[in-house]
């Protein structure tokens, strides 16, 4: 049996493992906290540091197959591990560009990949000097997750207050539609793509608010964006599941904003809106199997579930009874005790054929179901 481990144990570690009871495969999952959302889920749980090469390599060096579920490990330890024979999906190159965004933005440009223009700077006094347009992007190379790591550049004042940090400035881009598409490429250098979604993010806290999919975009488009999202992932050289972020901009021009080289927040929908899901997909690319079927069963919605403003400590679900009396609606809680202000907490997705209803649905769910203390 296939003994496959997972570096981190959060939501996306417990939704993985959640499909691998499907599939031949002795499970194991490093994480430092014993009561993450995916320890009582895998065979084999390890207490340990994601980030430190000791204990990555430690954990990986028995095993047939790595993956991540966050990017923020230690590199240095899949690197040797793959020298010596462990698969590692995906592939060290490939994580050590993505996961630092000054690296990604080259990567972009280096292959002729349409991104925002930007420019790099290596702390707050670069910053103040070399940033002359505004409003504009600051990102920090290396750290940012779920909205952390990302500030929005509007005055001089904005400047002063900057991540004193090497980041990326990024021109501002007038955004018509924020796009997303899951790709995964087996060992043979296959691919297979699940349609695009469309995402709405909130402003405030810069978290994905709700989505739907397909996006609602014309198919010409829809083509344009499913070849970008694979040109950008063939120059990774990986196997793996990918997810490749794009904006629209109102003058209807695209731009890959980034890359994710893991199961991503926006292909949660797959499990219950597509016949194959992008977990079900990243354990066939693990185990050798053949791709699963991308396409969808009908429409999709997904409302992220997050912490109220104000809701510290024990997380209680106001409306949770309503929102599982609706057809078609499935709760997705991912089993974290504590909630605080703008914590993923779960999601909910909703199916049906109708896509305008569902988007009204989409936003009764948002409005009923609260996470609060």
């Amino acid at each position: 049996m296939l003994k496959a481990g997972i570096l981190g144990g959060g939501q996306l570690g417990r939704m993985l493992l959640q499909e691998a009871a499907n599939y031949p495969v002795e499970t194991y999952v490093l994480e430092n906290e014993e009561d993450c959302p995916a320890a009582h889920l895998c065979h084999h749980f390890v207490k340990g540091d994601i980030n430190k090469y000791n204990d990555v390599y430690d954990f990986g060096k028995e095993l047939d197959v790595l993956t991540i579920e966050i990017e923020s490990v230690n590199l240095e330890a899949l690197e040797k591990l793959e020298t010596e024979g462990v698969k590692v999906y995906p592939r060290p190159s490939a994580l050590k560009i993505i996961k630092n965004k000054i690296l990604q933005k080259h990567f972009y440009t280096e292959h002729q990949i349409n991104t925002p223009p930007f420019i790099i700077v290596q702390n707050r006094t670069e910053l103040i000097r070399e940033t002359s347009k505004l409003p504009a992007i600051l990102k920090l190379s290396e750290g940012g997750y779920d909205g952390r790591g990302v500030q929005l550049l509007k005055t001089a004042n904005d400047l002063q207050m900057g991540f004193d940090a090497p980041a990326v400035v990024e021109e501002w881009i007038d955004i018509d539609k924020e796009i997303a598409v899951i790709i995964g490429v087996n060992e043979e250098k296959q691919s297979a793509v699940f349609p695009p979604v469309e995402m709405i993010f909130d402003p405030v806290l810069n978290l994905l608010d709700y989505q739907v999919c397909p996006a609602g975009i014309s198919e010409e488009l829809m083509n344009q964006v499913k070849a970008i999202a694979l040109k950008s992932v063939s120059f990774f050289h990986s196997p793996g599941i990918f997810a490749v972020e794009m904006f629209i901009s109102k003058e209807g021009r695209l731009y890959v904003n980034e890359t994710a080289p893991r199961v991503h927040n926006s292909g949660h929908h797959t499990i219950e809106g597509n016949y194959s899901s992008q977990y079900d997909m990243l354990w066939r690319i693990l185990l050798g199997y053949p791709f699963g079927n991308t396409a969808i069963i009908e429409y999709s919605a997904l409302v992220n579930l997050i912490g109220e403003k104000n809701a510290y400590g024990q997380a209680r679900y106001c409306g949770l009874h309503e929102v599982l009396a609706m057809n078609n609606t499935f709760v997705h809680l991912y089993g974290k005790k504590l909630t605080r202000p703008g914590r993923k907490m779960g999601h909910v997705t909703l199916i049906g054929n109708d896509k305008q209803a569902l988007m009204e649905k989409a936003r009764s769910v948002k409005r009923v179901l609260k996470v609060i203390a």
